[in-house]
């Protein structure tokens, strides 16, 4: 059985005062304060989560 990719996603902008759909898209990959990271499975709702908020995250390989 194959391991499932995992990425690393930081927060390296502020979400207040950005449109409703950016924040919920933060949250939804479980990101809370700045410069938090956490680790998500890399599936195509979590990539277009990441690709919506592109400008205030930052993305690694786990």
């Amino acid at each position: 059985m194959a391991k499932e990719k995992q990425l690393n996603v930081t927060l390296v902008k502020s979400f207040h005062g950005r449109r409703k759909n950016h924040q919920a898209c933060v949250r939804g990959l479980g990101l809370r304060r700045m410069h938090q990271t956490v680790t998500v499975a890399d599936t195509p709702e979590n990539r277009g989560m990441i690709n919506t908020v592109y400008y205030m995250v930052q993305v690694e390989e786990a």
